[in-house]
Formats: structure tokens, C-alpha cells, sequence
């Protein structure tokens, strides 16, 4: 192990003596304590990845590891602590004097110097590029990509002094800029080492990621190169991370276009993308009835699990600071506790984030910008209440809920019934590369965010009547439960919040079994039908309508693209009888009961068409 003392005058730190096992004692989900009987010793992951990196030949000779390596981990799986122990390592063995860390913010790059000085490494996350080099007694620096970027000379001039290893942690976030790549290289081309984390290695753009290879598939798309993977599948077999429950929600929308006209359309159906990000904003408006009842349900959930995990902790991951400051108000009223907002990646967000960790506040708001730098492992329960879509941030997102402390908890993530994320919810699983070049044959991720940009600029290079729809006003919303995602399967049927069907799985226990998890969720659901058949027995006997907010919509069962191929087949049927031409029917069909064309038209204006049409075709 370092000295903890300063080294005498002239030694320069890491001469001092690294014992072989400088990490062992770091926790591999540090900073918190290992789950069971993991501490004392790397994970089988770790180890493995350590082996294979010391069997591969590099610039010292065979066996002495290479000068680049990506090593891709599912987040909350323990990088930090496999770095740090290769870090140990490389400086026991004398390949290197001095270690970098590049990190995405600022907060990361201090929870690397803490994590840092537990292995006795010590890094300076105060170093800024005014500075020459790090003081004496410093093994390094922690820095991140934005000051690199600033400055690249500084950082190289780093690597020239003395033999470097560079971590460059969530490296994807080289490419998020031309200059972050271009001084990236500049700074740590001629380093020593150079150590690639990752638990998202891919971006959703085609930006290349520094030090990172291509290489050419089948068709000609240069995808990257992992030398060591580790995904989240395999990361629950070994009881590394917790299984993720996603609660989807859906439910009734109302908007009003800048013409007047008001537009409703259901979560979750089979919509136009237009319309699918129209109605998700409506969603996540803090002025309607959708996002504070789902706050409740999470709210309602939280508390199932902080009986058997006193410190469990909920976290909203918000689109902006608006947003965010709007429902932690909503989160207040209905906890009576207020939340810890974090809206920028400052210092005070950062330490707002640390006393949140170590405290047992109920929750935490953050804008989605900084999601990817709270780590706090403590969180059970989620709340995504963002328009951001792409693969790259649902995974850093979900990977907030993940890190395993203790054998049986898991998460719970409350999602809009939006395609795009159950299809992202479903593939929690999958391996991603990142690839240089666009498939042309395949569909692009879509991005809710990006469309709505898109409809921006036309907006400025289009006359108003072209782009009326793309603007809109909220006039209200009601959630309802939809389904419980688990596993790639679906569990449960729709229900209104605040009944028992929806209680079921809210109020799954917070220590869960893996292997027992699905076992439960069908038990959950077969008591989910009960309770309707109950209700609706009680309901047909007394002869009493429900309420309206207890009442839900008439054909949620039915998809859009449904409705649509009966309405055609109508169509056909009716033109057949009459002899008029299929555009001459659905004109009068629009005529007589309103609304838009077929493509854009809504579950209940597609019905009332249908009903015309039934009317009037000969059986």
C-alpha cells in the first residue's frame, strides 16, 4: 500500500511501494459497501478482464498488456474499482508513473479522486489548466473532457513529463463535440496507456469515439471494437446489478393546434410520430392530471419499498429546469417532503447530490443532463419524465436505478407508454457497437427531441400553414396503468391509479428474488383480474355508472392501425355497392363526421366512420 504521508523531498509518489492487492479492499460497487460475499476480492468480471488484459502483448512485449483497451460494463457493475486496480497494478509493475482520469463532469471526476484515495492513489480534482503539472504529492489528475478541450497542450505536457496511464471514463463522450475528439488525441496521443470505459459504448450519432477501433462488417459498416464486455444480462445472472421492473403508464391526451383545432389522441396507440411526441409533451405538462398522478403512483411504490429498504431513494430524471422545479412543488404536496433539485452540473448540484446519498431524503429531481453523473446507489425508484428517446440515453438513464448493495432489491422505473422506450425497455439486454456509418436499409432510432427540432426549422423556412400542427396547446390529460414490463414479457391490464388492479404491482415487495420476480408478476396479475371482475360485479349491480376518472377508454384494446385496416375494408366493401371511387368515399366520410385524414385521425373519429359506413353497407 501508499504511504499516507507526504513522500520526502525530491521522491516522487509513486516510487513509494504498491503491494499487489492496493485494490482488494475497495468495495467493487464502490463507494458503497459490496453485496454479498464480494468484498476482499474482484468480481469474476473483474478478474477476467484484468487477466485478459495482462495476456495481450503490447508495446513492453508479450504479456505486458496493450497500449489501448475499452472495456464496456453495464453501468453499476464496478469499472472504478477494475480501473483502479489496473492502475495499481501498471504502477506496481513500473509501466507507469502518473495516472489521468478524463471524466464526463464535474461531479464524476470527484467521486474518482475519493474513490481514488481509498486505493491510496492520490488525484487532484482541483487541477485546472493554469497549472504546469499536479502538485508532488499527487499521483495524478482527475480532469474533464470540457477542460481538456480548453486546452489540450496542458494535458499533453502531462503525458510528456512522465509515463501515463489515461483512464478516460464514459469515453463515448469524446465524440460529443469535433474539438473534444480532435483535442482528446492532441492531449493523450502519445500517453502510455490509455484505459476506455464505457457502460454505453455507442453513441447515437456517427461521431468518432478517440482511441477506440473500426473495423468493417459484413456490409461495410465500421462498427467499434470492444476488447472486454460485460453486459447487463450476464451482470444479473451474477447478482451483480438488480433486475429492472418497468411500470408503463398511458392514458388519454388533449391539444389544441394553432388553428383552434383540438386533437386527442391515447399513449401508447399506433400513432404518427407527430402525434406521438404531441401527446408525450402533453404527458410530462406539471399542469395536467398525467405526470402528477403517475409522481403519486411512484411516490405510493417508494414507500412499499423503503418497508423492507429504509433508505431507498426515488429519483425523476426531468426534460428541463422548468419541468423539474414544477415536480418537485407536485413531488412535495404529495410526500410533504421537498426534494433535492439538481438542475446543472456545479459545484452545488454536485454537493447537493453527495448529501442526498448519504442521507434518506425520499427524492431526488434532476434535469436529464445530469443524469448520467448521479450515482447514488441507493435509488430504487424512477420516475422518466424526459422526451429524450435514444438508445444511448435510456441505457445512462436506467443505469442510475442498477448498482446492487444488498441480495433481493430491485428497481422499479415508471415510463409513458411511448414505442420508442418499451422497445428500449425490451432490449435492456442487448450488446450495442458503435458505428461510423448509417445502415440506409435500416430504420434510424427515432428521437422524439429531434423531431420536434426539425418541425422548429421548418417552421422558419416554411409559410405557418405548413407547420400549424407542429404547434400545439395542453388542454389536459389522464394516466392510467397500462402493463408491467419485466424481462422482455408484459404482466397486467389497464388500470385507473388508485384502484387495487394497479395496487398489485405497486406493491411488490422491495426484496425480490430474481429467479422469483416473473413467478410473482403472474401471480400479481391473475389477482389484478380478480379485482376487475369484482369491481365491474359490484358495478353491474347496483346499476351505477363509474365515475368518469374511474372509468376507462372504450378501446384502448384496439391499435390505431387496427381501426384503420377496418375502416379500408369498409371503404372497399361500401365503394363496391355504390360504385363510387375509395377517395370520393373517405371525403364524405370526413364530411359528414369531422376531422382529419384517415393517417391522422384519432381511435374515436376513425370509429364514428365506422359506424356511418356500418349503417349504410348491405349486408
Amino acid at each position: 500500500m501508499l504511504d499516507e504521508s507526504p513522500p520526502a523531498d525530491g521522491a516522487h509518489p509513486s516510487d513509494a511501494h504498491l503491494g499487489s492487492f492496493a485494490a482488494e479492499h475497495l468495495s467493487p460497487t464502490y463507494p458503497q459497501r459490496a453485496p454479498w460475499g464480494t468484498a476482499q476480492r474482484l468480481r469474476a468480471w473483474q478478474a477476467e478482464a484484468l487477466d485478459l488484459y495482462f495476456s495481450m502483448d503490447g508495446p513492453d512485449g508479450p504479456g505486458s498488456g496493450p497500449r489501448d483497451f475499452l472495456a464496456a460494463a453495464t453501468p453499476g457493475a464496478g469499472k472504478t474499482t477494475f480501473a483502479l486496480r489496473l492502475a495499481t497494478e501498471l504502477l506496481r509493475r513500473d509501466v507507469v508513473d502518473r495516472i489521468v482520469v478524463v471524466a464526463p463532469t464535474e461531479h464524476l471526476k470527484t467521486q474518482w479522486a475519493d474513490a481514488a484515495a481509498r486505493v491510496s492513489i492520490r488525484l487532484d480534482p482541483a487541477f485546472s489548466n493554469r497549472h504546469v503539472a499536479p502538485a508532488r504529492h499527487y499521483h495524478g489528475v482527475a480532469v474533464t473532457y470540457a477542460q481538456v478541450a480548453v486546452k489540450a497542450s496542458v494535458h499533453e505536457q502531462l503525458v510528456l513529463d512522465r509515463r501515463t496511464l489515461v483512464i478516460l471514463d464514459e469515453v463515448h463522450h469524446g465524440g460529443d463535440a469535433l474539438s473534444w475528439g480532435d483535442a482528446l488525441r492532441e492531449a493523450y496521443r502519445r500517453a502510455t496507456r490509455r484505459l476506455l470505459l464505457s457502460g454505453t459504448p455507442f453513441r447515437s450519432d456517427t461521431a468518432p469515439i478517440p482511441f477506440v477501433e473500426y473495423h468493417p462488417d459484413a456490409k461495410g459498416i465500421r462498427l467499434s471494437r470492444t476488447d472486454y464486455s460485460y453486459g447487463y444480462r450476464r451482470a444479473l445472472e451474477d447478482g451483480v446489478v438488480r433486475p429492472v421492473i418497468f411500470l408503463v403508464y398511458a392514458g388519454q391526451m388533449r391539444w389544441r393546434t394553432r388553428t383552434g383545432e383540438e386533437m386527442e389522441a391515447h399513449l401508447g396507440q399506433d400513432n404518427t410520430k407527430d402525434i406521438t411526441s404531441q401527446a408525450w409533451r402533453t404527458a410530462l405538462n406539471p399542469e395536467g392530471q398525467w405526470i402528477p398522478a403517475v409522481l403519486r403512483s411512484a411516490d405510493r411504490r417508494l414507500s412499499e419499498v423503503r418497508e423492507h429498504v429504509p433508505d431507498a431513494g426515488g429519483l425523476v430524471i426531468a426534460t428541463d429546469q422548468t419541468a423539474a422545479r414544477a415536480y418537485a412543488a407536485i413531488l412535495e404536496q404529495i410526500s410533504g417532503e421537498a426534494p433535492t433539485v439538481v438542475l446543472s452540473d456545479e459545484a452545488e448540484a454536485s454537493g447537493r447530490i453527495e448529501e442526498f446519498a448519504r442521507g434518506e431524503k425520499r427524492w431526488m429531481v434532476a434535469v436529464r443532463m445530469v443524469s448520467e453523473g448521479v450515482d447514488v446507489p441507493r435509488l430504487a425508484v424512477g420516475v422518466y419524465a424526459t422526451s429524450a428517446s435514444t438508445p444511448l440515453f435510456f441505457a445512462q438513464a436506467i443505469g442510475r436505478f442498477v448498482r446492487a448493495r444488498r441480495r433481493g432489491e430491485t428497481a422499479s422505473v415508471f415510463l409513458p407508454n411511448v414505442p420508442q422506450l418499451l422497445a428500449l425497455a425490451n432490449e435492456l439486454e442487448r450488446q450495442r457497437d458503435h458505428a461510423l456509418d448509417r445502415d440506409s436499409d435500416g430504420d434510424e432510432d427515432w428521437n422524439a427531441e429531434e423531431d420536434l427540432m426539425d418541425a422548429a426549422e421548418r417552421d422558419e423556412k416554411a409559410s405557418d400553414a405548413l407547420t400549424e400542427e407542429f404547434s400545439y396547446e395542453a388542454l389536459g390529460s389522464f394516466a392510467h396503468f397500462d402493463r408491467v414490463l419485466y424481462d422482455g414479457r408484459e404482466f397486467g391490464q389497464l388500470a385507473v391509479p388508485g384502484t387495487p388492479e394497479e395496487e398489485e404491482f405497486l406493491g411488490l415487495p422491495g426484496l425480490l428474488e430474481p429467479e422469483h420476480v416473473h413467478e410473482l408478476l403472474m401471480q400479481r396479475q391473475a389477482r389484478q383480474g380478480r379485482h376487475r371482475k369484482e369491481r365491474e360485479s359490484r358495478e353491474s349491480a347496483t346499476d351505477q355508472p363509474p365515475s368518469p376518472e374511474q372509468t376507462l377508454p372504450p378501446a384502448l384494446h384496439r391499435t390505431l392501425r387496427e381501426q384503420r385496416q377496418l375502416l379500408n375494408s369498409l371503404v372497399g366493401l361500401y365503394a363496391r355497392q355504390s360504385g363510387e371511387p375509395h377517395g370520393a368515399v373517405h371525403a364524405e366520410l370526413r364530411r359528414v363526421c369531422g376531422g382529419p385524414a384517415v393517417a391522422q385521425a384519432t381511435v374515436a373519429q376513425l370509429q364514428s366512420r365506422i359506424d356511418v359506413l356500418r349503417s349504410r353497407v348491405r349486408s
